[in-house]
């Protein structure tokens, strides 16, 4: 059993991983190793994660569906495949040493803070609509299943990556695409937990009140990056990449120190 000061820093810590995930993606780089700071093995870690990230971003999808701040046919067309390439990325992780698990976090998470660099200026405009409808279908079933794949695989950036996608590859704006990321993540975050449920990983009574805290840090988040735009999320990205790069700093030199 967990000691209750380290439930109330785990479930400070998963409001806060909701609030940034719903806006900008990247709240894994929060909870993950939240889970992994009170002592829970990583393959635990990971299933409690996906338990309280999937019902936290069930409540942030809905607020972006109900202000219609995202393109729910191409949406869901990416929630589809990601469900389908996230239960293949999970049930791979299951059978991945935690050592290797370990390594795949170092060398993955520095591109996502790459791209976003590069990428500072990205989605000021909605221009989706100069992409032909099929096209456009076709995009977001790709973006879907690859993106689904790393989430189910590996997790955190995962909402970072998507937002990327939709900006680079289909010309949303950033709101929008935060809102696309959303039901994107939704549907991977499902497929993964019930992988996570079948493999018995999920510790209830810890993961049950991080994910209600979880819940209110995303409709937190899901209202702010509704009202405020890209103003408000590109910063917020901004703060993703500083999170990205301590992880990979600590974890390549966390043991020199």
């Amino acid at each position: 059993m967990v000691a209750t000061h380290l439930l109330a820093i785990l479930s400070f810590l998963t409001f806060l991983a909701g609030f940034i995930d719903s806006i900008a993606g990247g709240g894994g780089l929060i909870s993950l190793p939240a889970y992994l700071f009170i002592g829970l093995p990583i393959h635990n870690a990971m299933a409690c994660n996906k338990f309280s990230a999937g019902i936290g971003t069930t409540f942030s999808t809905f607020r972006f569906f109900k202000n219609k701040v995202l393109d729910w046919k191409v949406a869901l067309v990416s929630a589809i495949s990601s469900f389908t390439g996230s239960s293949m990325g999970t049930n791979l992780a299951l059978l991945i040493d935690e050592k290797l698990l370990n390594k795949i976090f170092v060398c993955v998470l520095p591109l996502v803070a790459v791209f976003i660099l590069l990428k500072r200026d990205f989605g000021d405009e909605n221009n989706s609509d100069s992409i032909p409808k099929v096209k456009a279908y076709i995009l977001a079933f790709a973006i879907g299943i690859i993106i689904g794949f790393y989430d189910g695989l590996i997790g955190p950036g995962t909402g970072t990556f998507a937002i990327i996608a939709y900006c680079l590859i289909m010309k949303y704006d950033l709101r929008t695409a935060s809102g696309n990321a959303k039901m994107l993540n939704f549907a991977s975050n499902c497929a993964s937990l019930i992988a996570f449920i079948y493999s018995g990983k999920i510790l209830y009574a810890i993961a049950i009140p991080a994910a209600i805290s979880g819940i209110v840090g995303n409709y937190m988040g899901a209202g702010f990056a509704i009202k405020k735009g890209a103003k408000f999320i590109r910063p917020m990205m901004i703060v993703v990449i500083v999170l990205l790069f301590a992880k990979m700093f600590l974890d390549v030199f966390g043991k020199m120190f």
